[in-house]
């Protein structure tokens, strides 16, 4: 017979508080990774219209722009897309062995440069008319 031992709490929901940047680094790039991969298939959804002619694919395309949740998840799309960019060459810098000993100060330069490109970014999609 087998023996069972005690392995403790299997889900400690604490444990976060511990996280190195590393971890937050493959966590936030995984999670950017899936919204990615939500909006492709969104993405070909509306593309889609297009198959039932250039009107429908017009008015598709407007009527969503004229929602100002739409504007914001766009913006939300642009941070997801700058952060999974630089984090990317972060790690194709970490895998080819540039910046081994400095992997939390470009994650979190990564971030910076996310936040600094998504804020410079706000006017541009939150301008123009809506309906």
């Amino acid at each position: 017979m087998s023996q069972s031992y005690n392995r403790g709490t299997v889900e400690d929901f604490g444990r976060w508080r511990e996280f190195s940047a590393g971890m937050w680094a493959w966590i936030f790039h995984k999670f950017t990774g899936w919204v990615l991969v939500g909006y492709l298939f969104t993405h070909i959804a509306v593309l889609s219209t297009s198959l039932g002619g250039a009107e429908l694919y017009t008015n598709t395309l407007q009527g969503l722009e004229a929602l100002l949740v739409v504007r914001f998840l766009e913006v939300g799309l642009l941070a997801v897309a700058v952060f999974h960019i630089l984090n990317g060459i972060r790690l194709l810098m970490v895998d080819l062995g540039v910046g081994l000993e400095a992997q939390d100060k470009s994650f979190y330069a990564s971030l910076v440069l996310t936040g600094a490109i998504v804020v410079a970014s706000i006017p541009t999609f939150l301008g123009g008319p809506l309906a």
